[in-house]
């Protein structure tokens, strides 16, 4: 088994862990609020990984560049575009239809990362995203009366566009975080995806923390009153975006977001053992799909 894979799955469930964290935080504070957290307390924890790797592991610093900085300025600038269109989607009564199209991001990336990078994924893999897709997208209309012949029909409404457009934000950031670590060109995988999450997390909570600033300065006050909550999410966000960087080093990013899915498994484990709800056929047809997508790249990979 390649080393991507388990480092993949681990990152899915801590960003599992994450996003808990981030539904209890919006509790207290708002949706800006819960997703700043993920950048302004992550940054100290980002930090301590590139230290952490010079110190201990004697790795020397990476050597940013231009290109480098021009990477991770479209990559954190599309993650944060492609988080609000996807917020922007609940406030919509039908938003399963914009969620699944926004479910798109490993085939999008697998388009970018060809555009981009000069990347192409073999058939192969290609068939297993394809699976993995179909299988959330199964999942995000489940609760829903939408068949998939309405769902391809409903291409051009307004949510799907919300959707689509997030999915193609997605994957340009992903593709995006993978050029910039790729083109530090050393010392060591590792040593560029910490400096790459260190940088990106850095711009993005320079960002938000501006835009607080300038628009909801109370939003700041509630986030320092929960401190110790935001704390241990920005802990578990950043050791998942470690994660994915450093797969995404190691392998294209739109397998590895493929790979990625495994989190909606985590996820109905979550909501089946701690909050005893139950699953439908359709969502259990979903989660079949992704496994065999998954299964299917652990194969290939």
């Amino acid at each position: 088994m390649e080393l991507w894979i388990p480092i993949t799955i681990a990152a899915a469930f801590l960003q599992n862990l994450r996003s808990v964290a981030q539904k209890h935080l919006k509790g207290v504070m708002g949706t800006t609020g819960a997703t700043f957290v993920r950048f302004g307390f992550g940054l100290p924890f980002a930090v301590l990984f590139v230290l952490a790797l010079h110190v201990f592991a004697d790795f020397a610093f990476a050597q940013p560049n231009g290109r480098f900085l021009v990477w991770v300025l479209i990559g954190g600038t599309t993650q944060i575009a492609a988080n609000f269109l996807l917020i922007h989607l609940f406030s919509f009564r039908n938003f399963a239809v914009g969620t699944a199209y926004s479910r798109t991001e490993p085939v999008q990336a697998a388009i970018f990362g060809l555009i981009f990078l000069g990347e192409l994924a073999g058939p192969g893999a290609l068939a297993a995203i394809a699976i993995t897709v179909v299988g959330v997208m199964l999942i995000s209309v489940a609760h829903t009366t939408m068949s998939w012949r309405n769902l391809f029909a409903s291409l051009v409404s307004r949510n799907a566009l919300i959707g689509l457009a997030s999915g193609t934000l997605f994957g340009i950031a992903a593709v995006s975080y993978r050029a910039a670590s790729l083109s530090l060109g050393g010392p060591n995988f590792l040593m560029q995806a910490a400096t790459t999450l260190m940088f990106t997390i850095g711009f993005q909570t320079v960002l938000m923390a501006g835009w607080m600033l300038w628009r909801d300065r109370d939003e700041l006050v509630r986030i320092g009153r929960a401190w110790k909550p935001s704390l241990f999410a920005g802990f578990v966000g950043a050791t998942a975006s470690l994660g994915w960087f450093t797969a995404m080093t190691l392998q294209q990013a739109a397998v590895v977001k493929a790979l990625a899915q495994v989190e909606m498994i985590f996820t109905f484990a979550s909501s089946v053992y701690f909050f005893g709800e139950r699953i439908n056929r359709t969502e259990v047809a979903g989660c079949v799909l992704i496994v065999a997508g998954i299964v299917a790249l652990m194969l290939i990979g």
